[in-house]
């Protein structure tokens, strides 16, 4: 029997284990297949191979799938050859700065000082790249003040409209803030609203906000977590915990068992995990996790969470959790593992659960900076991205691969931490003390795919491609090469 002889809906099983290259091949063999292979082998292919991206979501709905799918198959072969496009997004600020990043389908968002700069995602005009266009900024208030420095920052649900921030202040404020847009102008008009009922932390700063359905989390250096139902009005605290412990950063899952990870300085629970119950928080700990051996979880700190990327070897469970800590390294917990740390009597607490142990540790081996920040995506949505302390390094594993990871220094070779990483399917969002950058990894890059700048100390614009001169070097080898 032929395969041409088999009924369709078998030939469409048969698709579901085709790679490109043979769905490209079975295709051009006849006029049946070639329809068959277009009209449900390409979505079949991007359904089962999810690369996630919010700036690309406005492009992807008016590309077909194969234009998809020829996009994504090029950008893993960059991720592979380390091929990408190095581009700042703006001139260096007056000052130094401690920069957030927030991201949706319509726009990314930079915080710096109390100040909000706003970049639109739009749709390629032919084949090239989406591009990114600069759509203004504003001040959210008048007057250089430290105190309504900008400390954290996350979109909240708007109905779409991709225009609603929660901003946590230096000053312990959280505020709601609209940014709106006048036609032809640079200025955004943002509209504040400082509500009591959203629980202020003052004079504590606020290290982190988080955002899950209609559930927003808030989370002061001191360690007060704070989390609001936002279906409520006027919006109430449904619960609030201490953990007593200079704190750092939040994670928000509602996937299957809703939970939120808080890291800290803690000297027993650096990373906490507590469970969501009936839309409150646990006061006490459903998880802790630590590294191999807890006699040295009291020397670190965390401060950066992220969910695993979504073709981790583990699956695409949410209760994979990535970390960054203080020691350099990136470390990767199954929240289903049984695998306890070794404890010491002192670091024993009958009132917690006892650490779990990780199921993978990344680091550089050429660095030994603490890690600020980590995303999770990249090429084949295998990859993680990690933020150093020093020097503007970012570093990359695919975790198909742990030893072979590598790192980057961010353009420009800025002497600051990377406080914020975004990576998504094709490009690596970043901010330094001084601006915002991108690695694009993708296809057809040109001149107007980001802001064009004029030149600027530091950075040496390539011939070859758009974008600028970087220095990037192996974990393995540590030798350096230029991203030519």
């Amino acid at each position: 029997m032929l395969l041409s002889d088999l009924p369709n809906d078998i030939i469409i099983i048969v698709l579901h284990s085709l790679p490109v290259p043979d769905l490209g091949a079975l295709s051009r063999t006849s006029k049946s297949f070639y329809q068959l292979v277009n009209t449900f082998g390409w979505q079949i292919h991007i359904r089962c191979n999810p690369r996630p991206s919010f700036s690309l979501a406005q492009a992807r709905e008016v590309w077909k799938p194969r234009r998809r799918l020829q996009y994504d198959t090029l950008s893993d072969k960059s991720w592979t050859s380390f091929h990408f496009v190095a581009r700042p997004l703006s001139h260096p600020w007056s000052r130094k700065q401690q920069p957030m990043l927030a991201i949706n389908n319509k726009r990314l968002v930079v915080a710096a000082g109390n100040t909000i700069y706003a970049y639109a995602f739009g749709t390629p005009r032919a084949s090239g790249s989406p591009p990114l266009r600069f759509e203004g900024s504003c001040s959210l208030h008048n007057e250089r003040n430290s105190q309504w420095d900008i400390t954290a920052l996350t979109f909240v649900p708007d109905n779409g409209e991709g225009r609603t921030l929660l901003c946590g202040f230096h000053n312990g404020t959280l505020a709601r803030v609209v940014i709106f847009r006048e036609d032809n102008s640079r200025t955004l008009t943002p509209k504040i609203t400082i509500e009591a009922s959203l629980q202020s932390h003052a004079p504590d700063i606020v290290e982190s906000v988080s955002a899950s359905g209609s559930l927003q989390l808030s989370l002061s250096s001191r360690g007060h977590a704070c989390m609001v139902n936002l279906q409520e009005t006027p919006y109430t605290a449904t619960s609030e915990i201490d953990l007593a412990a200079r704190s750092w950063t939040t994670y928000m899952s509602d996937g299957g068992s809703p939970y939120v990870a808080f890291g800290s300085s803690s000297k027993t629970a650096p990373l906490s995990v507590h469970s969501i119950l009936e839309g409150s928080l646990s006061h006490t700990p459903t998880a802790i996790l630590g590294t191999k051996s807890s006699q040295s979880t009291s020397y670190s700190a965390v401060y950066g969470i992220c969910r695993s990327p979504f073709s981790s070897p583990w699956g695409a469970s949410p209760q994979i959790l990535i970390s960054g800590w203080f020691d350099g390294v990136v470390r990767v917990h199954d929240l289903r593992s049984y695998a306890l740390a070794k404890t010491s009597p002192s670091n024993s607490n009958s009132n917690s659960p006892a650490p779990l142990r990780p199921v993978m540790s990344l680091n550089d081996p050429w660095s030994i900076e603490p890690i600020y920040s980590v995303s999770s995506g990249g090429g084949a949505c295998s990859h993680l991205a990690a933020g150093s302390a020093r020097h503007s390094v970012v570093s990359f594993w695919d975790i198909r691969y742990p030893k072979s990871g590598w790192s980057v220094y961010a353009p420009g070779n800025d002497p600051s931490p990377v406080y914020s990483v975004l990576l998504e399917s094709s490009r690596v969002f970043g901010a330094t003390d001084s601006r915002p950058f991108v690695y694009d990894f993708g296809p057809d890059v040109t001149q107007d795919t980001y802001p064009q700048l004029s030149p600027s100390p530091g950075l040496k614009p390539r011939r070859s491609v758009p974008g600028y001169y970087v220095t990037r070097y192996s974990h393995g080898y540590g030798s350096l090469l230029n991203d030519h």
